[in-house]
């Protein structure tokens, strides 16, 4: 191969990524700025797998709570043994046997009646019910019915037959007037109907939270709260099922919302009701008979 040949042949065999030869300035910049490109693309690449690994592990968390995995959160507050507690209650109330169970508030409307006159019934039960035994709140409604227990036949009647006929429940004077206004508001603002929130049935002449939770409930079929009278008010309090003593149904029904789980706000008036009726009475609580004497806090004090 002659001399120009072979320069071809040399120059040809340094392409664009082949490195320079011989020992002069240029080819040691050269090298130098290489070697610092080639450093700062390492740890580019490190950079990279690392912010790949937190991505990755980052990832992996999402999937867990995918698989069921809830993030951890501070525990709130419940009674010691209260799920026993109730288990012991529903064992003891299962015989459904209480004057609750045959006379509440669900047993005294007409079934054959519209949805709109049973669900006043249901109403005007409830307004009848406070402080009054469920014997005598369902004589009275049987009283009432038998005249046609509408909110019209209310208005059509006198304040003197009106009082005989809900006598002898608690308070009934002042529910002869109670009646008639939310019986007027009713026929003047819901065409004869309920309201359907718990702030419109509160606003009603002479209906409480209770009612108006226990009027959701059956009336409605809505779970708005739980519905506490002062069987559920003392109950709660002597089981400590509220984090301090309370002084009312209502204080109770917010501490007793805070930690009770929802699916159970429906069932724990009736089952409250029955038990106190017939177990943890007032005065004289028969402790004796009763299935939470060793988990009662109240039952070690007597």
């Amino acid at each position: 191969m002659n001399a120009a040949g072979r320069m071809v042949t040399r120059s040809r065999s340094r392409g664009a990524g082949a490195r320079p030869q011989g020992g002069g300035e240029e080819a040691k910049t050269l090298r130098r700025g290489q070697a610092a490109a080639g450093e700062k693309s390492h740890r580019s690449v490190k950079r990279h797998q690392k912010a790949q690994s937190l991505n990755v592990a980052y990832e992996a968390s999402d999937g867990e709570k995918e698989e069921g995995t809830k993030p951890l959160k501070a525990p709130s507050w419940e009674p010691q043994d209260w799920r026993q507690q109730l288990a012991n209650i529903r064992t003891m109330r299962s015989g459904k046997d209480a004057p609750v169970d045959q006379l509440g508030v669900e047993h005294c409307y007409d079934p054959s009646a519209s949805p709109k006159v049973r669900r006043y019934q249901v109403l005007l039960s409830l307004m009848l019910s406070s402080q009054t035994k469920d014997q005598v709140t369902a004589g009275a409604m049987q009283r009432l019915r038998a005249r046609g227990l509408t909110v019209d036949s209310i208005l059509q009647t006198d304040d003197s037959t009106l009082g005989t006929l809900i006598y002898p429940v608690g308070f009934w004077r002042n529910k002869v007037k109670y009646i008639k206004q939310t019986s007027a508001i009713l026929q003047q603002c819901y065409d004869g109907d309920i309201p359907a929130s718990v702030a419109e049935l509160v606003a009603l002449p002479g209906v409480g939270p209770k009612m108006a939770h226990l009027a959701m409930a059956v009336a409605w079929g809505t779970v708005s709260g739980i519905a506490v009278d002062t069987h559920v008010h003392r109950i709660a309090n002597r089981l400590k099922w509220t984090k301090k003593v309370t002084k009312s149904p209502e204080e109770t029904r917010t501490a007793l919302e805070e930690w009770l789980p929802r699916d159970l706000w429906s069932e724990i008036n009736g089952l409250l009701v029955g038990f106190g009726q017939q177990t943890c009475l007032p005065v004289h609580p028969r402790c004796q008979v009763c299935l939470n004497q060793a988990l009662c806090p109240a039952a070690q004090g007597l």
